[in-house]
């Protein structure tokens, strides 16, 4: 058994089940977990106010990764351990790329999700219904997006984009590409498109946290199942794909679970990192 001192959790598809919740028995892994002194983070493509309170609020939970790895917080005093920012001009090059497409943006900023009245008019029709409440309480109604980036500067941490259907997400990402080639493209849940600055994904956030913790990456264990997993997977020493990650991830991992409605986290907890 390896001497796991961090774990990694994506959250959509992997600590929550499909009804968005997190198990009793997952709760209880990542208690043993922590009172071993094992430091569990979510890593999550959501903004800090999208963690849920059980998970953020539990007892020896020191930092959180949201944002792709865009941003990894402490959470004692929300101090950003590491930032990752978009170049503004980045920014402001993909949001004029992306504006033809008909998909509900928003940006992530500082830890606050951004949208404005077009795109929060479109959420119902993009939107999966599972993740509707949480997209509705958690955009901030801007007047303008541009404005929010360009009085943002070193602050935009994402793009994070519904569309209607997968040809218009395809085509958006396409073009997102074409003015912005080094941007992370990358997608969590069925229709979306969630863009980082260069170089920026979950796997550069928790490696940037594995160093300032001092640890080696054989020391961490990462846990998820969409394409904005893979990297977390392929840099942390144990990379574990949920029963029902995308073919890609499952390539990718050392180790797969049972699916998120099974309890794959707890399982993966339980024998790699408890010993049970």
């Amino acid at each position: 058994m390896q001497d796991i001192r961090l774990i990694a959790l994506d959250l959509d598809g992997t600590v929550f089940d499909d009804q968005k919740r997190i198990s009793p028995r997952t709760l209880a892994a990542l208690r043993a977990a922590l009172d071993k002194g094992v430091d569990v983070i979510p890593a999550t493509g959501r903004t800090l106010t999208g963690v849920p309170d059980e998970f953020l609020h539990m007892q020896g939970v020191r930092y959180a990764l949201t944002s792709n790895g865009a941003s990894v917080i402490r959470l004692e005093d929300e101090h950003s351990v590491v930032r990752l920012p978009f170049a503004t001009a980045d920014a402001l090059a993909l949001l004029a790329a992306l504006r033809p497409f008909p998909g509900s943006l928003s940006l992530f900023v500082d830890g606050k999700c951004y949208t404005d009245r077009e795109n929060a008019a479109r959420v119902d029709a993009c939107c999966p219904p599972e993740l509707l409440a949480y997209v509705r309480r958690s955009r901030v109604v801007a007047d303008d997006l541009e404005s929010v980036i360009r009085l943002s500067a070193g602050l935009v941490e994402k793009f994070s984009i519904l569309y209607p259907d997968i040809p218009t997400r395809d085509a958006a990402r396409a073009a997102a590409l074409a003015a912005c080639p080094d941007a992370e493209a990358t997608t969590s849940v069925p229709k979306n498109l969630e863009l980082n600055a260069p170089g920026v994904s979950k796997g550069k956030g928790l490696m940037a946290l594995a160093k300032a913790l001092g640890l080696g990456p054989d020391q961490v264990m990462a846990c998820g199942d969409s394409g904005n997993d893979l990297t977390m997977l392929q840099q942390a020493g144990l990379g574990v794909a949920m029963g029902n990650a995308t073919p890609e991830v499952l390539a990718a991992a050392d180790v797969v679970t049972d699916d998120n409605n099974h309890d794959g986290v707890a399982a993966a907890i339980e024998k790699y990192v408890l010993g049970r």
